[in-house]
């Protein structure tokens, strides 16, 4: 399979044209990769446009791509989204990780009231910022051309304010129904709670937002494989898989 790589303009170019893989594209494409002239490489920009190429060029300062074949990809419908609950460690980022890879369309940061980690000031932007780079990476590896947007961070009552434009899906064990039995007729934002479990209060709120609760079978699921969890079961029910 032909190695994927970045470029923010493509869907300015057509087929035939030569684009340049630059600065952390370029070195990835040239030392880590070592690509060499002749070599078939695919190009996104993460919004939707895909395209086949060979490498031209590929030199430490830059490598040149010639385009054969551009692609634009629609988005899904309905979407799924994921609300990740801050936790300790490297687990959210894991399953921010995780989420890309598996074809998720929006993540959203959630700080809920019993997450251990708090997202303030300087260490919130840069938390954000550093998500956002794990969706790019992701995103790359999985080869989408669509990636998921990261939005800023929110607490209870800004996820009930999503409801708006997604259905709200609180995975929670105790719940009466499954995730095979969530409707699908709109957007999914699959929400996570964090390593404590959600409040009772914070739960109340987003039922009152309309929220319907979800349970993954039998077991309790971490805070980094329960979303996973979900996204796969409704990426089958979907036709997504």
């Amino acid at each position: 399979m032909a190695h994927c790589y970045w470029h923010d303009a493509l869907a300015a170019h057509a087929e035939g044209d030569v684009i340049a893989l630059e600065r952390d594209e370029a070195h990835h494409a040239a030392v880590v990769s070592r690509m060499r002239r002749g070599e078939r490489v695919l190009v996104s920009d993460g919004r939707g446009t895909l395209a086949e190429g060979v490498v031209e060029r590929a030199e430490r300062d830059g490598v040149d791509v010639v385009l054969h074949r551009l692609e634009r990809v629609a988005a899904p419908s309905p979407r799924i989204g994921l609300s990740q609950a801050l936790a300790k460690g490297d687990r959210a980022e894991l399953a921010v990780q995780a989420a890309t890879e598996l074809g998720v369309d929006a993540i959203v940061p959630w700080q809920a009231r019993r997450s251990v980690v708090q997202w303030k000031g300087e260490r919130g932007e840069r938390s954000l910022e550093r998500w956002r780079k794990v969706v790019r990476e992701a995103g790359k590896q999985a080869i989408r051309p669509l990636l998921p947007e990261v939005l800023p961070v929110v607490d209870a009552e800004g996820l009930a304010a999503l409801a708006d434009d997604w259905l709200l899906v609180v995975l929670d064990p105790t719940a009466e129904g499954s995730i095979a039995e969530v409707p699908l007729e709109r957007d999914l934002l699959l929400v996570v709670g964090p390593e404590g479990g959600i409040e009772p209060g914070e739960l109340e709120r987003l039922d009152a937002a309309g929220a319907v609760r979800a349970r993954l079978g039998d077991h309790v699921l971490r805070t980094s494989t329960a979303g996973l969890a979900a996204s796969s079961a409704l990426s089958v029910r979907l036709g997504r898989w």
